[in-house]
């Protein structure tokens, strides 16, 4: 993007490069709904099968799905989005991928 200055004094015409900068980072996120027939355990073990994450960041995971009804568990690329859902889906856990 271009900008145009009149300089006051000389009346002359500069032009200045403006950066605009976007962030476009990572538009797919993964959702898991909490349910009523799996228990934490069954999420937590599927959760870290998927996400490859510690056993305190499953159960937050499984904990903040149950309270608040869903919760993002993964921001980044559609192809790995689509490799956790399915190893969530193995035991029948709700997912969704969303986009930004």
């Amino acid at each position: 993007m271009f900008r145009f200055e009149i300089l006051n004094e000389q009346k002359s015409v500069t032009k200045k490069k403006t950066e605009t900068k976007t962030d476009i980072g990572f538009p797919f996120k993964v959702v898991l709904y909490n349910d009523d027939w799996h228990t934490f355990d069954e999420v937590i073990v599927q959760l870290i099968k998927a996400l490859h994450c510690s056993v305190d960041k499953a159960k937050s995971f499984a904990f903040e799905a149950h309270v608040k009804g869903s919760t993002v568990i993964y921001t980044g690329e559609l192809s790995q989005c689509l490799k956790i859902t399915s190893v969530l889906e193995e035991i029948a856990l709700n997912t969704e991928i969303i986009s930004d």
